[in-house]
Formats: structure tokens, C-alpha cells, sequence
């Protein structure tokens, strides 16, 4: 019998333009969703920037809380849950990551798909992706449906909303005790 493990979904607001342009509209409190394997977040994938100074140029990017976009913007405000999964779901998931980071640089920010999102009508474009559509892929494609719907129609706020996904901690992202550890 395989033992049961847990996957971690960070849920961000760096307080950015781009940010608050985005949470105008939804009124959610986060706009950007990421995926660790820890509880650390040493370990956290997602669709953002690829520079933290550069918001146009954006992809799939291996997340660093300490030296990336967060450290950018110290006051970051997030919630963190976690989610019991099987050691065959994280074995997929890691393959699916392994195929994203072997080719890390034909991957693309999927801007069309934000606002596709926006109207509810998907927009999916090859080796493009936008944070919420890529955590949903890779978790439907590892065998978790969290929602019926498209992984392009998916949106942070939507990660809040899901009753299979346990708070863990919400507040300044440098405040969470093993980030915190971490920095200082």
C-alpha cells in the first residue's frame, strides 16, 4: 500500500501593477498560484516572471522565495495549503515538471489565456501557459480533478475555493516560520 504525502499550493499578492490591475477585476485576494512538493516552498513551480524586474518577460520559472520575484517585493501576503496526495500522484507530477524544465526556455507566458479567463472562454495556445492553467494541468494530468472545468478556465481564486486543499497559513510570506528561517 503506498503512503499518503502532500503537496503544497502558495497562493500570492506581490502588490505589483500587474497585480492590482488583476485583483480589480476579480476582487480576489491573490492573483498568482504556485506548486511545492515541501512545506519549506524550496521546491515551487509555477508560470510567472522569468526576471523579477521585468514583468513582459514571463514562462515557466522555478520560483526562489529567498533571491526571485518575492524578495523583489518583501511584503508579499500569501496563503499556503496543502493537499494529501499519493506517492504515484507526486511521481507524475514530478515527471510532468522534469518534461517543463527540460525545455524551460519554449515555454511562454499565456496572456491571451488571462484574458480568456476573463470572459470564460479558453484560450489555449501551444508551449503557453498562465499560473493557475499550469498548476491545474499538471495536477489533472497527474490524475486530481479538482474542478469540472478546463485547466484554461481555472483561476487562483479558485484554489481558495477548493474543499480537498487544507489551510495551512495565510499573511506576509517572510513571516512564515520556515521562509522566515530561511532569510534571516
Amino acid at each position: 500500500m503506498m503512503e499518503d504525502t502532500y503537496v503544497y499550493i502558495l497562493l500570492t499578492d506581490t502588490g505589483t501593477l500587474f497585480t492590482k490591475s488583476i485583483k480589480k477585476y476579480t476582487k480576489a485576494p491573490y492573483n498568482h498560484v504556485s506548486l511545492s512538493f515541501d512545506g519549506d516552498l524550496k521546491e515551487l513551480y509555477s508560470f510567472g516572471r522569468k526576471r523579477p524586474s521585468n514583468p513582459f518577460n514571463g514562462g515557466f520559472v522555478r520560483e526562489d522565495v529567498e533571491n526571485g520575484t518575492y524578495r523583489k517585493y518583501p511584503g508579499t501576503t500569501c496563503v499556503i495549503y496543502k493537499m494529501t496526495v499519493t506517492q504515484r500522484e507526486v511521481e507524475k507530477m514530478r515527471r510532468i515538471i522534469g518534461v517543463f524544465r527540460k525545455k524551460e526556455t519554449k515555454w511562454f507566458y499565456n496572456l491571451l489565456g488571462v484574458i480568456g479567463v476573463s470572459i470564460n472562454e479558453p484560450v489555449e495556445i501551444d508551449s503557453s501557459y498562465f499560473c493557475s492553467q499550469f498548476v491545474s494541468d499538471v495536477l489533472h494530468r497527474s490524475g486530481i480533478k479538482l474542478w469540472d472545468k478546463l485547466p484554461s478556465l481555472v483561476t487562483p481564486d479558485d484554489f481558495r475555493q477548493s474543499e480537498r486543499l487544507e489551510w495551512v497559513y495565510e499573511g506576509k510570506l517572510y513571516d512564515y516560520e520556515p521562509v522566515k528561517l530561511r532569510i534571516t
